[in-house]
């Protein structure tokens, strides 16, 4: 996927630029909502299907599975239609996926939902990230995709108070129909707002355009790169960690473990997103850049584990709603990712290895979802107690990332400043 600069903009345009990004970042939002819903849906869906611990984990991975296997579709379909294009066509089955949760009677119903919000979000984050990476200068790349990242934050915000509240007020299923309605307002400003020039899609040569199976031969040159492995490996579980505890599992913990209300835990899981949306743009503008870069990354991911650990083991009120706060503040981490990856390869090849990472992180949720279900599930049946399955599981798999990382090769540091 191609995401060098364009050439010089009209100052018209340029100006828009911001504003653009902006609405583009409203889909964001609203897919990181989807993406966190599990927190304070978990409990009131096993009550109204009777859903075990596993198949928690299974309905909270579609989306992201769905999401990452589609990432490096739409990619494609950015470099060939553009980002204003491929966001209106596919976030339409968001709605209709959001919709269909609403008034789902069966858990397939459910899964079926999820499987369509995934494919409708995929393009969001990428959009933004290729947005950015065209349109803005490179020094700024970081910072941007911190505040864009501190920006969808508020799809978060949503899914902790005020999704309790509306859940209490109403049920589940209101929670699904607000968001597919906040998601028709967002396709709405961003079909109005956001315009790219001609130059930026219409003018590539046709030669220059990738179709699916071109982009799937050109991934195979990151695989033959030392670093990719290691930079998968903790791709995978970064991002992951934060999801799969704000997403799934911070409200039933606060909930069957310590007796917390829906709102109650609703109250943690908003402070947990405030600290979190404040996370990403301090780190982008922290950025240490060069091999000090890598290191923060594994340090940042080594405490995260300890912070599972911590959870798993003490089975503390104070640990279960301190952590999770702190973890959330610890979580901007996962931005000096992208600043890494566009360093770690050719200009050329920035845009596949972008969405070869994002593949990575988004499927890494879904296996650490799924995985943690089972975890629960097994607890469940032999007598341990599940959250304690759960955060040892999630601690396992950030330690194991981490310590691939740190084995295998990682990118030569870059002569310039990064």
């Amino acid at each position: 996927m191609n995401t060098n600069a364009a050439s010089p903009l009209p100052p018209r345009w340029s100006t828009s630029a911001a504003a653009m990004l902006v609405a583009l970042a409203s889909a964001f939002a609203l897919s990181q909502a989807f993406r966190t819903v599990g927190a304070m849906m978990a409990t009131p869906l096993s009550g109204h299907f009777g859903l075990s611990p596993q198949q928690l984990g299974t309905w909270a991975g579609t989306f992201h599975f769905m999401f990452g296997i589609m990432q490096l579709a739409m990619g494609v379909s950015i470099d060939m239609f553009g980002v204003r294009r491929t966001v209106l066509t596919a976030f339409p089955l968001a709605i209709a996926g959001a919709a269909l949760c609403a008034v789902a009677s069966s858990f397939h119903m459910l899964l079926l939902g999820q499987a369509l919000i995934g494919v409708g979000c995929a393009p969001a984050f990428l959009a933004c990230t290729v947005f950015i990476a065209r349109h803005f200068d490179a020094a700024r790349f970081t910072a941007m995709s911190g505040l864009v990242m501190s920006m969808a934050g508020l799809g978060i915000v949503f899914t902790g108070t005020p999704l309790a509240l509306l859940i209490e007020a109403a049920s589940w299923r209101a929670g699904y129909a607000v968001l597919a309605a906040f998601a028709v307002l967002s396709w709405i400003v961003i079909f109005w707002r956001v315009r790219e020039p001609m130059r930026a899609v219409d003018q590539v040569e046709p030669a220059e355009r990738q179709s699916l199976r071109k982009a799937v031969r050109e991934l195979l040159p990151l695989f033959a790169m030392p670093h990719t492995l290691g930079l998968l490996c903790f791709a995978c579980v970064s991002y992951a960690a934060f999801i799969t505890l704000r997403g799934l599992w911070l409200g039933p913990v606060l909930h069957e473990r310590h007796g917390l209300s829906l709102v109650a835990s609703g109250n943690v899981a908003l402070v947990m997103t405030v600290t979190g949306m404040i996370s990403p743009m301090l780190f982008g503008r922290m950025d240490p850049g060069g091999a000090r870069r890598a290191r923060w990354m594994m340090g940042c991911a080594s405490i995260g584990a300890l912070m599972f650990g911590a959870m798993a083991l003490t089975h503390s009120r104070a640990v279960d709603i301190g952590l999770p706060i702190i973890y959330g503040l610890l979580s901007g981490y996962s931005v000096l990712q992208y600043a890494y990856t566009k360093n770690a390869y050719p200009a050329a090849m920035t845009g596949r290895a972008l969405a070869l990472m994002n593949m990575a992180m988004f499927l890494g949720v879904s296996l650490m979802q799924w995985t943690t279900g089972v975890a629960a599930s097994w607890g469940v049946a032999h007598g341990v107690e599940p959250f304690r399955a759960v955060f040892l599981t999630v601690a396992g798999m950030l330690a194991a990332g981490t310590l691939a990382f740190a084995l295998l090769p990682r990118a030569p540091v870059p002569a310039r400043p990064s």
